[in-house]
C-alpha cells in the first residue's frame, strides 16, 4: 500500500453535473430531511384556541350565540362613537353579526324539535 503525502488528497471521481442526488449519500439525506417527513414523529397542530371535543353541537351553537351577542355589543358601542364610513362599517359589521346569530338561532331551533 502506497502512502499519499500529507498535503494531496485522494482521487475520488465525484458527479459535478448535478443532474441527479443519485450516488451522492449526502445529497440524498439533505433531501430526505427536507422532504419527507418524519416517520416516528406524531405532528401535533397546537392551537391556542381549541373547542372542547366532548362539547354538544347543541351547547357550541349556544356558546357561539352568545359569543355573537358579545361581538354585537362591542361593535354597536364602537360604531355609537364614531362618524362617517367608518360608522357605517362598524354598524354593517353589527348587521353581520346579527345576521349569524340568526343563523345559530335557526340552528338552535332544529335541534330543539328533534
Amino acid at each position: 500500500m502506497t502512502q499519499q503525502p500529507a498535503n494531496e488528497l485522494p482521487d475520488l471521481q465525484i458527479d459535478t453535473s448535478l443532474t441527479s442526488p443519485q450516488g451522492s449519500a449526502a445529497a440524498q439525506r439533505a433531501l430526505d430531511y427536507y422532504l419527507k417527513p418524519a416517520v416516528s414523529e406524531n405532528e401535533v397542530e397546537e392551537r391556542f384556541f381549541d373547542v372542547n371535543r366532548n362539547i354538544s353541537r347543541e351547547e357550541a351553537l349556544v356558546h357561539a350565540s352568545d359569543l355573537l351577542r358579545c361581538a354585537a355589543a362591542i361593535a354597536y358601542e364602537s360604531a355609537n362613537h364614531l362618524q362617517g364610513a367608518s360608522r357605517d362599517l362598524a354598524f354593517s359589521a353589527v348587521h353581520m353579526i346579527d345576521m349569524a346569530k340568526a343563523m345559530v338561532a335557526r340552528s338552535l331551533e332544529g335541534h330543539q324539535k328533534a
